[in-house]
């Protein structure tokens, strides 16, 4: 009978949560928080901290949060998941964008993706059902809802025909977001012009091209954009050029239109993803979760500047107006 018990103490053991290894060594389970920037990040991180709350863990109390911002710049992901990786936290929670460095940096710290367009594309699981390695998270299915963006688009602006798209071609995320908008582009019979950028400096001049050569423009989501997003959607009305977005913040900043999945209710899922890992599970055994609620949202002010009517009937399918 002894000896059953101790063979079932050391096989229980290998399964230990990091949550008691970490309390066993002095100091609080330990989640290093990767984020791309805090005016973006703070409405998520905030839906992040208060699920990981009402799942008994309390920053300063049970769990501690080391966060770390890029602010916008996208090249510093590599030098912050290396300093979290040292700092040897039980996890990192962080985006898709930066899943990747995090990825690089890592191969035993478990981690944990908010949001990614397609993990399996990009390389961070093996598949969604089997994420495998030490990465799992939330896919925001942005590919997969870029048709259903151009059809909302069509039906607002009447004789689109021409399309731009605005994308950070440093980003690989965004790149795979690109594809997908130009495929079903296709599909709608629209011809796409596409106007890259690399650096916050190039955003004014591929604005300015796009007047009078397109219909509406398509903003690729990614960490430079993001930091500059007021800047495109100052322009973008300067130039009366009804905008398409798949992040309600955006909308808020002053664009025309979002549709896709709600950021903070991804971020709660993340928050039990981590729980799920701080108590002893493996990231290469928890699935790639999926979207389940998306919000279309419209802004009327931006509307009326550039004077695009929206019709009522389209208004009373929106998830929020904005005016």
């Amino acid at each position: 009978m002894r000896r059953r018990a101790f063979i079932k103490l050391i096989g229980g053991a290998a399964a230990w949560p990091l949550a008691a290894r970490a309390q066993q060594a002095g100091r609080l389970p330990t989640i290093g928080y990767l984020g791309s920037s805090t005016p973006t990040g703070a409405p998520y991180n905030a839906a992040f901290v208060q699920r990981l709350h009402e799942l008994g863990w309390i920053e300063g109390r049970t769990v501690a949060i080391e966060y770390r911002w890029a602010e916008g710049h996208s090249e510093r992901y590599a030098e912050i998941a290396a300093e979290l990786v040292r700092l040897k936290v039980d996890v990192i929670a962080t985006s898709g964008a930066s899943a990747y460095a995090a990825k690089e940096a890592t191969s035993s710290i478990p981690i944990v993706f908010f949001v990614s367009q397609d993990p399996v594309a990009a390389g961070l699981v093996a598949s969604l059902a089997r994420p495998g390695g030490n990465v799992t998270g939330l896919s925001a299915q942005q590919t997969d809802t870029a048709g259903k963006r151009l059809e909302l688009l069509r039906e607002v602006v009447r004789g689109l025909r021409r399309l731009g798209i605005l994308v950070n071609v440093g980003d690989r995320g965004a790149m795979l977001d690109r594809r997908e908008v130009e495929t079903a582009a296709r599909a709608l019979n629209l011809e796409v012009v596409t106007s890259e950028i690399r650096r916050a400096e190039d955003i004014a001049s591929t604005l300015d091209a796009f007047k009078g050569r397109v219909d509406a423009l398509y903003v690729v989501a990614e960490t430079l954009v993001n930091a500059n997003r007021i800047r495109i959607n100052t322009l973008a009305v300067g130039a009366r050029l009804p905008t398409m977005h798949g992040l309600r913040e955006w909308v808020e900043a002053g664009g025309l239109m979002s549709y896709g999945a709600s950021f903070p209710d991804l971020y709660r899922r993340a928050a039990e993803l981590v729980d799920k890992i701080l108590r002893g599970a493996k990231p290469a055994d928890i699935p790639v979760d999926q979207p389940t609620k998306f919000d279309l949202v419209i802004n009327l002010t931006t509307a009326k500047a550039i004077e695009l009517t929206i019709p009522e009937s389209f208004l009373l399918r929106a998830d929020e107006v904005i005016e």
